[in-house]
C-alpha cells in the first residue's frame, strides 16, 4: 500500500477543488460583477460568511501543505508522527469543508437577497425563500429586480461549492482513513511488499 502517493494525489486534487470554491464564493460577493452590492451590504449572508474561502479554501490547501512534506519523510517514527498529524489536518478540513457544504446548501435553498416589489413597494429581502424556486424558472427573471440574474448567478455558483465541498469531504475522509493505514503499517509497506514478491520469486 502505497501511502504516500495516495496522500500527494489526493492532495492535488484537494488542491484544484478549493481553488474552484475560492473563487466560487468571491464571485458569490460580487452579483453582477459589481462592488457596490457589497458595499451597500445586498448580498446574502450565506455568501458573506465566505466559508468557500476559508473552510473549502485554506483549511483544504493547509491539509495539502502537510501532505506534500509527509511524503519527504524519512523514518519509521518520524512517519508515523507525520501520519498522526495528517489525520488532524484532515479533520480540520473535514470540518472546513462539511460547513462550507452546509452554508452552500442552506443559500441556495434560502435564495438570493434582492431587490423585488413587494405590496409595500421595492424593497429589498430573500422573496424566493423555499427550494421549489428551483424547479419553477418562470420566477427566475421575474421576482429580482437587482442584481441581474442573480437567481441563476446564485444557483450555479452555490450548487458548485456545494458539489465541490462535498467531493472534498469523502476525499478528506479518505485520507483520514489513509493515514490511520499509514500509522499502522508504516511508510514502507509497499517497498516491503514488492521485496518479498522479489525475494520469493527469486527462491
Amino acid at each position: 500500500m502505497c501511502v504516500s502517493r495516495c496522500l500527494r494525489c489526493v492532495g492535488m486534487s484537494l488542491v484544484a477543488m478549493a481553488m474552484v470554491c475560492i473563487l466560487s464564493n468571491i464571485l458569490l460577493m460580487f452579483p453582477d460583477l459589481n462592488i457596490h452590492f457589497l458595499l451597500d451590504g445586498h448580498v446574502t449572508i450565506q455568501a458573506i460568511w465566505a466559508t468557500g474561502v476559508w473552510g473549502s479554501g485554506f483549511l483544504v490547501c493547509t491539509l495539502d501543505t502537510g501532505k506534500i512534506y509527509t511524503s519527504k519523510t524519512r523514518g519509521c517514527c518520524a512517519f508515523r508522527s507525520q501520519m498522526l498529524c495528517q489525520v488532524l489536518y484532515s479533520c480540520v478540513a473535514l470540518l472546513g469543508a462539511f460547513i462550507c457544504c452546509i452554508f452552500s446548501v442552506t443559500g441556495l435553498v434560502q435564495g438570493p437577497l434582492c431587490l423585488y416589489n413587494s405590496t409595500s413597494g421595492q424593497i429589498w429581502g430573500v422573496p424566493l425563500s423555499h427550494w421549489t424556486y428551483l424547479y419553477n424558472r418562470t420566477v427566475w427573471s421575474g421576482i429580482c429586480l437587482e442584481p441581474r440574474n442573480v437567481v441563476q448567478w446564485n444557483m450555479v455558483l452555490f450548487s458548485v461549492m456545494g458539489a465541490v465541498s462535498g467531493l472534498q469531504i469523502v476525499l478528506c475522509a479518505a485520507n483520514m482513513l489513509n493515514s490511520m493505514l499509514g500509522m499502522i503499517l508504516g511508510h514502507g509497506s509497499c517497498r516491503t511488499k514488492v521485496s518479498d514478491t522479489f525475494h520469493s520469486t527469486v527462491s
